[in-house]
């Protein structure tokens, strides 16, 4: 039943980007309302199916340890908050995206800027239902039994998704760059919306990776271990910390940054789905 609500969700989230594509093409202000009702309603489905997915794996697990105390219950719960394999990973990074943009970014939803949240959040439900991922829940591994991974797995996340924000946002400043187009954001709302989701999604990783540390010490015994997936979260981090320091320190604006921008987005990618499949090691239960 779940697993045909995230196919349901994905239609919908391809019908927002294809809404908002034609409000900037048209410059149609009534089709930018209406897809941002339609997503705000995606995202409530995206929502209920998370919370759905919570509850089915919290009674699986209470069925087989059975729990009297309250406070045995809830920490069972958040356990087994749906973000313990990729299946998970992948509906839970694509909620990320409309709730990130929703939040924060909520007046820069329209158009072409639009587009990009519904459909990476499409692509990456598409990938959850079409493309041969286990679906099944499964017991907890050992080292997934820890009250740091809801908040380490939160914020990397939101982080990611906030980058994702940023790759569109640079793809559209090379676009204008190369022929300016009145139907796109100038160029300097371009700029100054790309540093603001990157400083956000620094921010946000880097509590990733301090909560990740500090997991990992619970877990395996010490705070680095310098495991591929860690490696590359360091190197994502690095291209982002460059970024931030170019602009801050050195002044740096336009299309230099855009091109970083591109390049932390790419480093994102391989983290996430490059380590998780190319180089296995410690984090290799997101297969």
């Amino acid at each position: 039943m779940l697993s045909q609500a995230v196919g349901l969700v994905m239609l919908l989230y391809l019908a927002v980007a294809l809404l908002f594509l034609a409000a900037g093409l048209w410059a149609a202000a009534s089709l930018n309302r209406l897809a941002r009702g339609l997503l705000g309603i995606g995202l409530a489905a995206h929502t209920v199916i998370l919370l759905g997915r919570w509850w089915d794996s919290y009674r699986l697990a209470l069925g087989h340890t059975p729990l009297t105390h309250f406070s045995e219950k809830l920490r069972l719960l958040l356990l087994h908050a749906p973000m313990s394999n990729f299946y998970e990973s992948l509906v839970f990074f694509a909620w990320c995206l409309p709730f990130l943009a929703v939040l924060t970014f909520r007046r820069y939803l329209k158009d072409y800027l639009g587009t990009v949240v519904p459909l990476v959040a499409c692509l990456l439900l598409a990938y959850a239902s079409l493309g041969g991922v286990d679906s099944r829940i499964k017991p907890l591994m050992p080292a997934l039994k820890s009250n740091w991974l809801l908040i380490h797995v939160v914020t990397c996340f939101l982080g990611y998704a906030a980058f994702t924000l940023g790759f569109g946002v640079a793809l559209l400043y090379l676009l204008q760059e190369r022929r300016a187009r009145p139907s796109l954001p100038p160029q300097s709302q371009l700029d100054r919306l790309l540093y603001q989701t990157t400083m956000l999604g620094f921010l946000l990783l880097t509590l990733g990776i301090l909560t990740g540390a500090v997991w990992a010490e619970r877990a395996w015994g010490r705070y680095w271990s310098w495991d591929p997936k860690e490696t590359w979260s360091l190197i994502t981090w690095l291209i982002y910390a460059t970024l931030l320091h170019a602009r801050l320190v050195k002044g740096w604006q336009g299309r230099r940054i855009a091109w970083l921008g591109v390049l932390g987005f790419v480093a994102v990618l391989f983290t996430y789905f490059g380590v998780s499949f190319l180089l296995p090691g410690l984090h290799s239960y997101l297969q």
